[in-house]
């Protein structure tokens, strides 16, 4: 029956990819019906962003109190609920509203079945769990492609709905099936939920925080200004750019599906430095003057690099820091990551704006820099 658990974890990782790409491929068409400018996508992007970081900082709250399966159940349910909410919104204000409990849902699923996995299962799971997410994630922009064909964007928010609430029926239904923590405190009594200044306390907790708000920051910034930084450094088409856009999280789906055989061989902490170096050489096949096909290849090589670090980062929490504390570190740690990712690419939008795109290597390189260093760090800390 544990590994029936696993399978439905397997189709919630896919299924919570579905959503992630809906609001960039929806918002041309959204903009002009609801008549507000481009730039009103970065408010309901930004709402979202707050919310995942919201209920990630009180996922190890809600996970002591409900455990596991629960808080799975209801975030997915509101990601339900608010999916439906922006197939049925007729204005921007709206879009607005809907965006908290979207953003509550993700950022609650994504604290408490990461640590989940992280806990039970070996780390080629988590690998492999993240390259379902990927799938999912290319999957949303088809779907929605063929929804607007049919009916226009509202019907393809409106199908993944059904999905979410389809998996929502099934994780009530699999409730006994989660495996919950019964560790009791130190004196016997229920273990208590750590604050903020009680989570940053415990040696390791600033490097591992710090070193997965550079991973989220690097890969986000790669991902979104890697077309910008092909057209305007080396006058590469811009369509040509767009798909190898794409390329760059294909490369993140395919190494985490091959990164989940290496685990077998290879450890947590050998693994990040194996992305890390790949990252390395990729960003230096964009910085030195060998071309736009080498650059090309360059930007596919980070995605490469990207896969493994993610997935490995997180299971390695609780041998880190143990199962005890697992939750609360992976909480913030996802609080760090959405921080990095909402805050990062728009500072090097600033900087391509203000001096040149032509940085975007040099501008990677700094946080794999201050990755590394606070990686290798966490290495010598003994917990």
């Amino acid at each position: 029956m544990f590994s029936f658990l696993l399978a439905i974890i397997y189709i919630s990782f896919i299924s919570l990819g579905l959503p992630d790409a809906l609001l960039g491929g929806a918002w041309p068409t959204i903009q002009i019906e609801f008549d507000v400018p481009v730039s009103y996508a970065g408010i309901i992007s930004m709402i979202i962003c707050f919310g995942t970081i919201a209920s990630s900082l009180l996922s190890e709250r809600m996970t002591k109190r409900f455990g596991t399966g629960k808080v799975t159940a209801i975030s997915v349910a509101m990601t339900a609920f608010a999916l439906f909410g922006f197939s049925v919104s007729d204005s921007f204000i709206m879009l607005c509203i809907i965006a908290v409990p979207y953003g509550l849902g993700a950022g609650g699923v994504d604290a408490s079945i990461n640590n989940y996995a992280a806990v039970h299962y070996a780390s080629r799971h988590l690998s492999w769990l993240h390259c379902m997410w990927g799938i999912g994630a290319s999957a949303g922009p088809y779907i929605l492609a063929a929804a607007m064909t049919k009916g226009g964007w509202n019907l393809g928010y409106r199908w993944v709905a059904f999905v979410q609430i389809a998996l929502t029926a099934v994780l009530f239904l699999t409730l006994p099936l989660w495996k919950e923590d019964k560790t009791p405190g130190e004196n016997g009594e229920k273990a208590k939920s750590l604050s903020i200044k009680e989570i940053l306390s415990i040696p390791g907790a600033k490097e591992i925080m710090t070193g997965f708000f550079c991973y989220c920051a690097l890969e986000s910034t790669a991902g979104l200004w890697a077309s910008s930084y092909l057209v305007m450094e080396f006058g590469v088409p811009e369509e040509t750019a767009a798909g190898l856009a794409t390329l760059f999280y294909t490369g993140i789906t395919v190494g985490r599906a091959v990164s989940g055989f290496v685990t077998y061989k290879v450890s947590d902490k050998n693994m990040i430095r194996l992305g890390q170096g790949i990252i390395a050489i990729g960003v230096l096949a964009m910085l030195l003057p060998f071309g736009e096909k080498i650059a090309m290849a360059g930007i596919v090589l980070t995605g490469l690099g990207c896969a493994p670090i993610y997935p490995c980062v997180i299971h390695s929490t609780p041998a880190h820091f143990g199962a005890d504390k697992s939750q609360a570190i992976v909480g913030v740690q996802m609080a760090c990551a959405y921080i990095g990712s909402c805050f990062m690419p728009p500072l090097f939008g600033i900087i391509a704006n203000k001096i040149s795109a032509g940085l975007l290597p040099v501008y990677i390189g700094i946080i794999l820099v201050l990755m590394f260093t606070v990686m290798e760090k966490l290495n010598k800390i003994k917990v």
